[in-house]
């Protein structure tokens, strides 16, 4: 088990599904973990249960991050929103906020934590992205477009991070048993025309060769190593945990 002992690590989205799992495995690793989440009441119950802290920061709040700087060994960005829609009835402003929150954020993230980890000549960036971030589905605009942007600015950070000792990489899951994919299964069932209980069956798993959902924990377990001093040469690089869906 790679340890993250002395290690600052900040994880969005943190207060529940992959997020919370990721915060779990770094304390276990050593690490000293911020809980970033809009959900104050949440954030505070995994930051008590690891020994860790509580951020509560809204990242659809774009503007207020502009000036922000932080000081951490490890960013995770993870946080995430959904919503399944044709093109011609997709709400703009839910487009603009899922970019915010899964594109512009990020960004304005990694640009606040950089500095500190150039001072220190290490440092990890890890975005959570997605198979979607490689391959793309229909009714999911938003989404597949914030992921594919997630990904170019991942390869940006870690061309320009690499000399000063920062990498920079994509986990790309498909679907993973979270809050997340839960509130899918209602629109999905809508757009294709099917039950809900037919969802996982029939949509989300009909790309995968192994027909299951994702734990939380299999994420986790792959951060941690992006995370360690064994990851040292992968940077710019997606990692997919896709059961094989990529792979067509």
């Amino acid at each position: 088990m790679s340890t993250l002992d002395g290690r600052h690590a900040i994880v969005t989205g943190g207060a529940s599904g992959i997020g919370r799992a990721i915060c779990e495995a770094f304390a276990e690793r050593g690490a000293r973990v911020t809980v970033a989440d809009r959900d104050a009441v949440a954030a505070s119950v995994v930051a008590d249960a690891i020994g860790g802290e509580a951020w509560v920061v809204d990242l659809d709040d774009t503007a207020s991050l502009d000036d922000l700087t932080l000081n951490a060994d490890i960013l995770v960005n993870n946080a995430g929103l959904q919503q399944v829609r044709p093109i011609h009835e997709y709400d703009p402003e839910v487009f603009r906020r899922i970019h915010r929150i899964m594109l512009e954020a990020p960004f304005l993230l990694v640009r606040a934590v950089l500095p500190s980890m150039y001072v220190r000549g290490w440092g990890r960036i890890i975005n959570v992205s997605s198979v979607h971030g490689l391959r793309a589905s229909a009714f999911k605009s938003a989404y597949v477009s914030a992921k594919h942007g997630l990904e170019g600015l991942s390869k940006v950070t870690a061309l320009e991070g690499g000399p000063q000792g920062v990498t920079s990489n994509c986990i790309n899951p498909a679907y993973v048993r979270t809050p997340l994919v839960e509130k899918q299964i209602t629109d999905q069932a809508v757009v294709h025309g099917i039950p809900e209980s037919e969802v996982v069956e029939r949509v989300m798993l009909t790309e995968s060769a192994v027909k299951r959902l994702i734990e939380p924990a299999e994420v986790a377990s792959l951060a941690c190593w992006l995370a360690s001093d064994d990851a040292g040469m992968v940077t710019g690089a997606s990692y997919t945990m896709d059961g094989g869906w990529s792979a067509r």
